[in-house]
C-alpha cells in the first residue's frame, strides 16, 4: 500500500464545506467578540472543551487500543490518530480564552474570591500565573504523548519484519500504560482548572472524572461515525464486516454506562450530604429551563443509547449503530453547554446565537484539518498482522 492515501470524492467535498463553514463562522465569531465580549468568552469556552474533549479521547482511546489490542482498534486508529495530531491546533485555539480569563472566572477579578468563602488553598490555587503555568504543562503532556505515539507508529510502516513491528508495539504500550495515568491526572486538573473553577465555591471530587468519561464517550461516537462514512469505499469497505462494528458498538455502550454511573454518582453524593455549598451547583441547573436540558440529557446521552445499544442487531447493523452515535456526539454538545453555562445564567436558560456560531467556527475549522491529516497516511495499518484477522472474518 502506498504511505499516502486519496480520500474519497465525497470525503473531500465535506473537507472544503466543513472550512468555508469554519471560515464563515469564525468571522461571525469576531462580530460577535466586538458586540458582547462577555458572551464571546462564555461561547468560545463551551465550544473549545466540545471539540478538546473529541481529541483528548481519541488519545485516550488509542493509548487503551495500544495497551489491550483488539481487532476494533486496527479499523479505527487511523482516525483516532489523526484526531489527536489536531492538539497543536487546540493549543493555537486556546489562546483566545487566555484574554477572557478574567471575564469568564470570578477569581480572576479584584477580590472575586470574597463571596464564595474560598478557603485559603483555593486562594493561592486560583492565582492567574500559577493557572496559565498549570495550562502550559497540560499542553506540553499531551503534545509529548501525541509525538511518540504518532512517531512511533509510523516507524511501524518502514519495516516488514515481525520482530520489529513486536518490539515496536510493546513500546508504544508502555507508553500508552504511563500516558494515560498522566492524561487522567492531568485532565481531572484541567477539567477543574477551566469548567468547575467557573463556580469557584463549589467543588466535586469526581468531577474529572466524569468529564475523562465524556471524553471517552464522544472519541467512540467520533470514531464510529467517520468509520461508517469511510466504510462506503475502498480500502475500509473490505475490513468493516459486522463483528466489527459490533465490537465498537459494545465500547460505545461501555462508555456510556461509565457516564451515567459518574453522573449518577456526583449527583447522589451531592444530594444525600445537602450541604449548601455543594447542592448549588444542581441546583442552578433544576429551574428555568435547565430542568429541561437534564432531562433531555437523561433520554438522548444515557436512556436512549443504553436501550438500543443492548440489541446485537443494532449493534451489527452499521447504518442503525451510526445513527446512534452521531445522536450520542450531537447531545454531548448539549452536555457541555449544561456544564458551563449555568455558571453565568444559574436558574434561568439563556441560549445566545453564539452558542451555535462558535461550536461550528471551531467545528469547521476542526473538521477540515481532521481530514487533511487524515488523507497524510494510509487509512489503514496495512503492516500490522492483526489486520488480516479482520479480513478473515469478514
Amino acid at each position: 500500500m502506498p504511505p499516502h492515501a486519496t480520500l474519497p470524492p465525497h470525503v473531500q467535498r465535506l473537507q472544503r464545506h466543513a472550512g468555508l463553514v469554519g471560515l464563515v463562522c469564525a468571522g461571525l465569531c469576531v462580530v460577535g467578540y466586538f458586540l458582547s465580549p462577555a458572551q464571546f468568552f462564555r461561547s468560545y469556552l463551551m465550544a473549545y472543551m466540545f471539540w478538546l474533549g473529541v481529541v483528548l479521547g481519541c488519545l485516550a482511546i488509542l493509548m487503551v487500543h495500544h495497551l489491550v489490542g483488539g481487532l476494533w482498534g486496527m479499523v479505527i486508529r487511523r482516525v483516532l490518530e489523526a484526531s489527536t495530531r489536531l492538539l497543536p491546533l487546540m493549543l493555537i485555539l486556546f489562546v483566545p480564552l487566555l484574554f477572557g480569563v478574567s471575564e469568564l472566572y470570578p477569581w480572576a477579578r479584584p477580590g472575586g474570591l470574597e463571596g464564595h468563602g474560598a478557603d485559603q488553598f483555593r486562594r493561592l490555587y486560583l492565582r492567574i500565573p500559577f493557572f496559565l503555568g498549570r495550562a502550559g504543562l497540560y499542553f506540553a503532556v499531551w503534545l509529548v504523548l501525541v509525538f511518540f505515539l504518532n512517531r512511533w507508529s509510523r516507524q511501524q510502516e518502514h519495516t516488514s519484519d515481525p520482530l520489529v513491528i513486536r518490539s515496536r508495539q510493546r513500546r508504544l504500550g508502555l507508553l500508552s500504560g504511563v500516558g494515560l495515568a498522566l492524561y487522567g491526572l492531568s485532565m481531572t486538573f484541567a477539567a477543574v482548572d477551566w469548567m468547575m473553577s467557573l463556580e469557584p465555591s463549589w467543588f466535586s471530587t469526581i468531577y474529572g472524572l466524569l468529564v475523562v468519561a465524556e471524553q471517552f464517550l464522544v472519541a467512540m461516537a467520533f470514531a464510529i461515525v467517520v468509520t461508517s462514512w469511510l466504510a462506503r469505499e475502498e480500502p475500509y469497505a473490505s475490513v468493516t464486516p459486522p463483528m466489527v462494528f459490533h465490537d465498537l458498538g459494545n465500547l460505545l455502550l461501555a462508555f456510556v454506562l461509565l457516564w451515567a454511573y459518574n453522573a449518577f454518582a456526583q449527583l447522589l453524593i451531592i444530594w444525600s450530604g445537602d450541604l449548601p455549598e455543594e447542592n448549588s451547583w444542581y441546583l442552578h441547573r433544576a429551574s428555568g429551563g435547565w430542568n429541561w436540558v437534564g432531562l433531555l440529557l437523561l433520554v438522548l446521552h444515557f436512556a436512549l443509547p443504553f436501550c438500543m445499544l443492548l440489541s446485537r442487531q443494532t449493534k451489527r447493523r452499521m447504518q442503525v449503530l451510526t445513527l446512534v452515535a452521531a445522536v450520542i456526539f450531537c447531545t454531548h454538545l448539549v452536555d457541555v453547554f449544561w456544564l458551563v453555562m449555568p455558571a453565568f445564567f444559574p436558574g434561568h436558560l439563556r441560549v445566545h446565537w453564539l452558542d451555535i456560531v462558535a461550536p461550528m467556527a471551531i467545528g469547521g475549522l476542526w473538521l477540515a484539518a481532521f481530514l487533511w491529516q487524515l488523507s497524510g497516511r494510509s487509512l489503514l495499518p496495512w503492516h500490522e498482522s492483526r489486520l488480516q484477522e479482520v479480513l478473515q472474518h469478514g
